[in-house]
């Protein structure tokens, strides 16, 4: 029965759907496009260019490319997960409300996924293929990984590649350094673990079952602070130089609001408190690699 009544509001919300206003269409889009998560990595990769010495034109190409592949990761999630969200209830996503249609997020994705690639290229071919990787990993993660155990290497080679994109696009294509790798891709594993935690147990039951569900609800908790934690003591401690006050008081920092948060593994605090560790890290970042 609960299956049935979630299929009629799924036929309802299709027919309502496709016949939207613009308005409201853009603003399903916008909804379905994992704003939060998508407008954070813009930002940070805003803020890598800005620190690595981009001028106003390649700035605006790399955030560019960022952002196209970031819309198209998150239309695609949505896309993706529109079964799984029908089965479980969930009237917070836009496609199981009906406030978008399922095939305009299937082009909204298609049509980012095909901007990103100019964009990326344009940026040079090691930069361009470095982001492109990332990218195709996370449509990966959407389609296929983030029902394996290795559902945390998507997050791990996104996240990792952002820094090369960024650095590579300038004059001499230079590497970032190990470092600055370790402490993204640290970051976006244990993003991957605190954003799953409140949707375990959904997962589990339409056949999710990434390492996080695999481990179990406290672990992921405890993991994803870890994780998190190690990507900050890596950007406080990696750069050649003594350590920042300001370097030691995020440590601090980090460590008090992962511990708190860690109480309260089931719900969106966990996630928050990644979101808002990682500000804090790009601040320094900014700081440490400032021309």
């Amino acid at each position: 029965m609960p299956v049935t009544r979630t299929t009629q509001t799924h036929e309802n919300a299709e027919v309502t759907g496709s016949a939207a206003s613009g308005p409201a269409l853009a603003r399903g889009l916008a909804a379905a496009c994992h704003p939060l998560p998508a407008a954070a990595v813009t930002l940070f990769a805003a803020a890598l260019t800005a620190a690595a010495g981009h001028g106003p034109a390649g700035a605006a190409v790399t955030v560019g490319a960022v952002a196209a592949g970031q819309l198209s990761v998150g239309w695609c999630n949505d896309r993706a997960d529109l079964r799984r969200d029908l089965v479980t209830g969930r009237p917070d996503k836009p496609l199981v409300a009906g406030t978008v249609p399922a095939p305009a997020v299937t082009w909204a994705a298609a049509g980012a996924l095909l901007l990103c690639v100019p964009l990326s290229l344009a940026c040079g071919p090691l930069a361009g293929a470095a982001h492109l990787v990332g990218v195709a990993a996370a449509w990966a993660y959407n389609l296929r990984l983030k029902s394996t155990a290795a559902s945390w290497l998507p997050y791990a080679l996104a996240f990792g590649l952002l820094p090369a994109f960024v650095t590579l696009g300038l004059p001499g294509a230079p590497w970032p350094p190990p470092w600055l790798t370790a402490a993204a891709a640290l970051v976006g594993v244990g993003a991957h673990f605190a954003n799953v935690l409140p949707d375990i147990e959904d997962d589990l039951a339409t056949g999710v079952a990434g390492l996080p569900q695999r481990l179990g609800r406290r672990v992921s908790a405890a993991l994803a602070g870890l994780l998190v934690l190690g990507s900050t003591a890596t950007l406080v401690v990696g750069p050649p130089g003594r350590v920042t006050t300001y370097g030691w008081m995020l440590l601090a920092a980090t460590a008090t609001v992962l511990l708190l948060a860690a109480r309260r593994p089931a719900g969106r605090l966990p996630f928050l408190a990644t979101m808002a560790v990682a500000g804090a890290d790009v601040a320094l970042l900014v700081v440490e690699l400032r021309p």
